[in-house]
């Protein structure tokens, strides 16, 4: 009998079977302290989101993680200005290990561990769920960019506040994920630098879904969700230019409005909004900051690419030949740059609280 000609699978190499994630949960779990730490930061960031709470919200932290020391050591510097802070500013660390890319180039912590093209995901997994329990044993609050729609089920029980980026906003699959995950959850306006987009995925995420994904035990199945009503905007600029500015604010404002949605703006001062130069990212907080001097309650929050130190280092290259604390991906401003701004910050939202 004439074999029945190979149609499907044709370009796949290899596959490789994964934990299921009550597998590596039960592995790497989190303690009864960690899972109330992130109750209570997700609850801190819901209140700050609908208004309930005046500070300002800053998700500051590496464009994305690749050493694991570096990143603790980050984590301790962010926890110490977080103590200083905490009563007008809610910090929550950037730890991003998912990272989109326009063409080729290193996808993120969790994809390449190793930093070699091996694509160890099994490793990658496990780094990141021992990562993010040790900046929650610091005291931090974690928010990451949710990209591979399975992933969640491996780390989200650890994450604080997530981001869907300007790339995804507009899928339809991370739409329905966004659905179902159980925090805060910040869409990004689309490439464009237009808001449209990342209105009706709020409008999407917060309504019932169901779609395919898989359970705890790794099995393909229908998820059906209730809907995540902690959505909001953040703008981050685009192609048209930067739109941080009172103008820009006004206009999201006016569309959150007429699509009946929280007024709730959070400001990413990188990507368009710097330029795509991270030295000007204290300028645009700082615009920012006046926004919210000025009365505006509608933002929430802002975003920071910092480090150790400040640009980036090209990548690929030898693991024994990268800086220390410098990023392999987007620009950051230095830990110096900063702890000096989230300071003047903090100086300056003094009288929005002086009658609290």
């Amino acid at each position: 009998m004439r074999p029945v000609k190979k149609t499907s699978d044709i370009n796949v190499t290899q596959t490789v079977t994964l934990p299921a994630p009550h597998a590596l949960i039960d592995e790497i779990p989190k303690s009864e302290a960690q899972a109330d730490f992130i109750s209570q930061s997700r609850q801190e960031i819901h209140r700050i989101i609908f208004g309930n709470d005046k500070r300002l919200l800053l998700v500051v932290g590496p464009c994305s993680i690749h050493d694991i020391d570096a990143g603790i050591e980050y984590g301790k510097r962010l926890a110490a200005l977080s103590e200083r802070v905490s009563d007008r500013i809610c910090l929550v660390m950037r730890v991003y290990f998912e990272k989109p890319r326009t063409s080729l180039g290193w996808k993120g912590l969790i994809m390449d561990p190793d930093l070699d093209g091996t694509a160890n995901i099994d490793q990658g997994l496990r780094v990141a769920r021992n990562f993010l329990r040790d900046i929650i044993d610091l005291g931090v609050p974690t928010a990451t960019e949710l990209l591979d729609p399975i992933t969640p089920q491996y780390i989200a029980d650890l994450v604080s506040w997530a981001a869907i980026g300007a790339r995804t906003t507009e899928s339809q699959t991370h739409r329905q994920m966004a659905s179902g995950l159980s925090m805060p959850v910040g869409f990004k306006n689309g490439m464009d630098g237009t808001c449209q987009v990342a209105i009706n995925a709020i409008k999407a995420a917060s309504g019932v879904q169901t779609f395919l994904g898989i359970n705890h035990d790794g099995q393909a199945s229908a998820v059906t969700t209730a809907g995540n009503q902690n959505c909001h905007v953040v703008l981050r600029g685009g192609s048209s230019g930067p739109n941080f500015d009172t103008d820009s604010v006004a206009q999201t404002v006016a569309d959150l409005q007429n699509a009946g949605l929280k007024e709730a703006i959070m400001i990413d001062c990188s990507h368009g909004n710097s330029s795509k130069q991270p030295e000007k990212q204290p300028e645009v907080l700082d615009a920012i900051v006046a926004q919210v001097e000025a009365g505006n309650d509608a933002i929430i929050g802002a975003m920071i690419e910092s480090n150790l130190n400040r640009g980036s280092q090209k990548f690929p290259a030898p693991k024994e030949d990268l800086q220390y604390g410098v990023s392999i991906t987007d620009g950051c401003i230095d830990w110096k740059a900063t702890e000096t701004s989230v300071l003047k910050a903090y100086d300056r939202l003094a009288a929005r609280f002086a009658n609290t």
